[in-house]
């Protein structure tokens, strides 16, 4: 009876899934035409040349010595129409420009009087402040923003770091969370999902037997590849479907660049693989209930497809039912051997419930990990977890992000910005770093994106997490209580920006404000420690990888520094880099996990009004039993919290870990060898987008927190 009317709800829409595709280009298309007819109205905003060569030759401060360079690079310098990369004020420009742009497309959209005098103004203080690395967007907007992706296809989903979708409403709409995951995930965008779909009521009934097949010849887009897989899940969970087939013969071959968003084509293998593996997921559950287990398998297979062959990276979360034992044992491989080989693509957590018995998920915690835990209460109740904020403003709230310092509804999206309060010499300058910061992210929810169901929530929330990295670093260098009256004033002082711009862009004001992200190569440019995280050590390795190809590996050999082959695939190189982290800063391995909880719940109650994403080390042995009691009383003061077992012995995990520990003589040994890095950036090449929420805590398990784990699934 429900297939029947699932069945009736879709029979309006077209099978051929070319002419759905058709649908997509054509809203693209008409909002491109939409922005063109604004353009004779218009100047596009540039800041004037008399300016940016003010920053010409001035020396970027990066940070951590040629870290910061090398990480800025790789990522985040595009190539320019001469063929060239970007140097840093050439980064900062097309950014501030986009950013701008942006406001001035809005303010001609809406009939806003403005003045380009004072957007001026306010740009050359943006860029000031972004240059000097006071404040810097989030990795996608320092890679996304102003370049072709915004300017000319629009895209501006690319420009925020993450999103939600719930997965309750399967019923009705059985591919949607799916397909939307899959082309977030393209975009760069890392998605949580939940498992409420699985009710026990939802058929997978199979496409109809002994019928023609529908052939679909897929396009060589992010469209057409999202398109295929919803025409095969829609063939397995609608009734009246026929069979898909596909040709892959447009698709381009392996080793292709990827023009605009970097790396290099999988070629149609990876997709093949993913369309063999959803048929084999589906057809052992034909004629039986959608689980748990099916709907993560789905979302993760996805992500293994994104991927793609170790060109791209992917980022998921997902949140299940802590009583549920099919669940809690998802990455138990021991019972689950074949998930093994897709299992490594998302985060699992559980949506805990205030007052629970703790004590047999932190059996798992203590294994490997996992899960970690999302208080969907708190989330929805609170703002800044302190007695005055029980204001139940995100009632509608359904889930979180990949690395959960955002609370977002489903199919929400969140745009994050980072300040480093340790690059600041008084409270009244980082007041007026947070002005710019904020609008920078104020500014990103004024795009659309191609799902007006996001829009839609974008437009009602103007939802922000304005962040802050480096806090062990200004703890070390101040003081709790100096930190605490930061987090104060500058909340205070968001709340009256977010007036003042909600006024001037004509929006509402945001349902939230700040959260602390984890961070990871945008605070490396900056020389900060991510988010509220503690430094290996004081002194350590950071090892990165490059491409084999990468113009950048030349300079650093000449230089010095070792470089050898990523043993986890041979096209990667592996760069090793001596860092020292600040003057005698605590270790995580000096701090107890008592304390790392505790530094979370002050910034969950002082400073965000989302999220704290908080992985808490811990010692297995002897902290591993006090787990229960810690989450006891932690579960009144967070709203998320994920943990990391640490070995008594410190033994390193894996090869070529992205993080080593040494002493200050190793440091200065490594140090003395080293010489001045030249990059020869009279080669052009495309930067390869970073990890979507710019950190390996959500990237891959918080039981394997390492990079190498992701290019190789089979690692565990």
């Amino acid at each position: 009876m429900i297939n029947r009317f699932i069945h009736k709800y879709y029979n309006h829409q077209q099978t051929i899934g070319s002419l759905i595709l058709r649908n997509v280009v054509s809203y693209h298309q008409k909002e491109k035409t939409l922005d063109q007819s604004n353009t004779t109205t218009f100047k596009p905003f540039s800041l004037s040349r008399e300016f940016i060569n003010k920053y010409k030759e001035k020396k970027a401060p990066f940070g951590f010595d040629i870290l910061g360079e090398l990480v800025y690079k790789r990522t985040y310098s595009r190539i320019k129409e001469n063929g060239v990369n970007e140097e840093w004020y050439e980064t900062v420009e097309r950014v501030v420009n986009g950013t701008f742009n942006m406001q001035v497309n809005w303010f001609v959209k809406k009939g806003i009087k403005f003045d380009y005098n004072s957007l001026a103004s306010k740009a050359e203080k943006m860029y000031e402040k972004i240059f000097t690395m006071k404040f810097l967007p989030p990795g996608r907007g320092l890679w996304a923003m102003g370049s072709s992706i915004t300017e000319e296809k629009g895209l501006f989903a690319a420009l925020n770091n993450c999103a939600f979708v719930s997965t309750r409403n399967l019923i009705r709409y059985p591919s949607k969370p799916f397909t939307f995951l899959m082309e977030a995930s393209m975009l760069g965008v890392g998605v949580g999902f939940d498992t409420l779909g699985a009710d026990g009521k939802f058929l997978v009934l199979g496409p109809m037997e002994n019928k023609e097949p529908l052939l679909f010849t897929i396009p060589d887009s992010r469209e057409g590849w999202v398109e295929s897989v919803k025409l095969l899940l829609d063939s397995w969970l609608l009734r009246g479907k026929v069979p898909v087939e596909f040709d892959y013969s447009l698709i381009r071959p392996e080793g292709s660049p990827i023009k605009g968003f970097g790396g290099y084509s999988s070629g149609p293998e990876s997709l093949k693989t993913l369309h063999q593996s959803l048929d084999e997921v589906l057809r052992k559950r034909k004629g039986q209930p959608v689980t748990t287990t099916t709907i993560v398998d789905i979302m993760n297979l996805i992500g293994r497809c994104v991927v793609s062959g170790n060109t791209r990276q992917t980022a998921e979360i997902a949140f299940g039912d802590p009583n549920s034992e099919e669940y809690i044992n998802l990455k138990n491989y021991r019972l689950n051997p074949e998930r093994q080989s897709y299992g490594w693509t998302s985060n699992n957590s559980v949506f805990a419930n205030i007052g629970m018995d703790y004590t047999k998920v932190c059996e798992r915690i203590v294994e490997n990990g996992e899960p970690g835990f999302a208080w969907l209460s708190n989330m929805k109740n609170y703002s800044r977890m302190n007695a005055m904020e029980y204001d139940k403003k995100d009632f509608k709230a359904a889930g979180g992000n990949p690395c959960l310092e955002q609370t977002l509804e489903s199919f929400e999206l969140c745009c994050l910005v980072e300040t480093f309060p340790n690059n600041h010499s008084s409270i009244q300058e980082y007041c007026e770093t947070l002005e710019y910061a904020y609008l920078y992210a104020k500014t990103v929810t004024l795009g659309k994106t191609q799902w007006e169901k996001t829009n839609e929530i974008i437009e009602r929330n103007r939802r922000i997490g304005c962040s802050m990295s480096g806090i062990a670093q200004f703890i070390n260098s101040n003081s709790l209580d100096t930190l605490k009256k930061w987090c104060e004033i500058g909340y205070k002082h968001l709340n009256r920006i977010d007036r003042q711009l909600s006024l001037e862009f004509q929006v509402p004001y945001s349902i939230k404000k700040t959260s602390i992200k984890p961070s990871g190569t945008v605070s490396l440019l900056a020389g900060a420690t991510p988010g509220m995280h503690y430094p290996i050590s004081e002194y350590y390795i950071r090892r990165v990888r490059l491409h084999k190809d990468s113009y950048l590996l030349k300079g650093l050999i000449q230089a010095g520094y070792k470089v050898e082959i990523a043993h986890e695939n041979p096209v990667n190189m592996v760069v090793e880099i001596p860092i020292h982290a600040g003057h005698k800063i605590k270790s995580v391995n000096q701090i107890t996990m008592w304390e790392q909880l505790s530094l979370a719940a002050f910034l969950q109650a002082r400073w965000a009004d989302n999220q704290v994403s908080c992985t808490v080390s811990f010692d297995v042995e002897k902290e591993g039993p006090q787990l229960p009691v810690a989450l006891d009383y932690f579960q009144y003061q967070l709203k998320g919290v994920s943990f990391l077992p640490r070995s008594s012995d410190g033994a390193a995990a894996y090869k070529q870990m992205p993080y080593e520990e040494i002493t200050q003589h190793q440091y200065e040994t490594m140090k003395s060898n080293l010489k001045p890095v030249n990059f020869n950036s009279s080669i052009g090449e495309e930067p390869t987008p970073d990890k979507y929420c710019d950190s390996h805590n959500c990237t891959i398990g918080t039981s394997s927190v390492v990079e190498s784990e992701l290019l190789n699934p089979n690692n565990q």
